[in-house]
């Protein structure tokens, strides 16, 4: 169970100013390759004993102001995010042998912004949304498929749902992003993005 990557290469030449500009040709490239939900990250947070937790959620935008999810503020990484916003992102593009780290900090969005996505989604989600107190511990799968359908009644296909004031996003700011280029013999390719204030530095890491 050992992949032997032959990919080419990532110098720094071929890097764009920005990492989000970068991020945005790589990004590019995983959506063109076909990759199931390649917007899918692991995004890790600490609660205040300083143990991780980690979970996948979708990437909903990204721009030089960072990076953008959407979750339930009383879930559990929710609740690590109030006390540490400390946070790190992994995109996993495996069949292009390419990984993306991004570290930074957590900050709660706009509602505005929240309120605006929030009408983008399927209906079913927006009540989903609603009907899940997430992280928290449930009875049954019969006791969460009923608060649904109670809201369904309420808010039938075609008639707004409200975003919930515990749910919303948050916009990551990143202070580092390292782009991993698997190469052959495991002498990877891993070069970092800086900030340095208003600027980034570039560094070579070792594989």
């Amino acid at each position: 169970m050992r992949a032997h990557y032959r990919a080419e290469g990532l110098v720094g030449s071929d890097l764009a100013a920005s990492p989000y500009d970068q991020f945005a040709r790589w990004f590019k490239d995983a959506t063109v390759a076909g990759l199931h939900e390649p917007n899918a990250m692991v995004v890790s947070t600490v609660d205040p004993a300083g143990r991780p937790s980690s979970r996948t959620v979708l990437l909903k935008a990204f721009d030089d102001r960072g990076f953008v999810f959407f979750t339930n503020y009383n879930s559990r990484k929710g609740r690590e995010l109030a006390e540490n916003p400390a946070i790190s992102l992994l995109f996993p593009w495996h069949p292009l042998a390419r990984q993306v780290v991004v570290t930074g900090t957590a900050e709660r969005i706009g509602r505005d912004e929240t309120a605006a996505y929030f009408r983008t989604r399927p209906h079913g989600s927006q009540l989903g949304a609603w009907a899940s107190d997430q992280s928290a511990r449930v009875g049954s799968r019969e006791e969460l498929e009923r608060a649904y359908e109670e809201l369904a009644a309420r808010y039938p296909e075609g008639e707004q749902v409200p975003a919930p004031p515990h749910w919303g996003g948050y916009r990551i700011a990143a202070e580092t992003i390292e782009f991993w280029q698997g190469r052959l013999n495991r002498l990877h390719d891993r070069l970092r993005y800086v900030r340095e204030g208003d600027a980034w530095s570039v560094e070579r890491l070792a594989p």
